[in-house]
């Protein structure tokens, strides 16, 4: 037996002011996002802005649904707009803004397990990183290089092909 160890490097900023203007400037997109987020069940609104290599920025907010798994989160609903429109154009930075409407959310969130997995597929299908920035209503903002920093063993084509 041995033991891995697993370590994951991410970058805190004290924030939106201290992010290059660039990522700033997608950060207020992806807070403006989370405003049209459809949450009357969580009362969790989370948004999502992707800046695109041809210099597009596409959007998304969670959409909930009463049967839960029906829902879809922002990044996911981001990503796959992304896909959609634009198949062939690399995604190279995310930003994640999350609020309630019940409680000040000011801790950075991550995205879900679920998300992570849909950015890592885009990430090996890219051959590139995609620079992940999340925080939450206001406050830290936290940079991850690539999805690999929160997700560190991933699922994907190569374990397939594996089977």
């Amino acid at each position: 037996m041995k033991k891995l160890e697993i370590t994951a490097t991410l970058t805190v900023f004290d924030s939106l002011d201290e992010l290059p203007e660039e990522v700033r400037q997608l950060m207020i997109k992806a807070v403006s996002a989370r405003k049209n987020a459809y949450a009357p069940y969580s009362k969790f609104r989370v948004g999502a802005a992707l800046d695109l290599e041809n210099g597009e920025i596409v959007v998304g907010s969670n959409q909930e649904n009463a049967v839960y798994p029906s829902g879809l989160c922002a990044e996911r609903v981001a990503i796959y707009q992304a896909g959609a429109l634009y198949p062939a154009i690399k995604i190279k930075t995310m930003a994640i803004s999350a609020s309630s409407d019940a409680f000040n959310v000011l801790t950075p969130t991550p995205p879900c397990g679920a998300c992570r997995q849909s950015i890592f597929e885009y990430e090996e299908n890219q051959k590139t990183p995609i620079e992940i920035y999340f925080m939450g209503e206001t406050g830290k903002v936290v940079k991850a290089d690539a999805i690999k920093d929160l997700l560190p063993l991933t699922f994907g084509k190569a374990t397939l092909n594996n089977i």
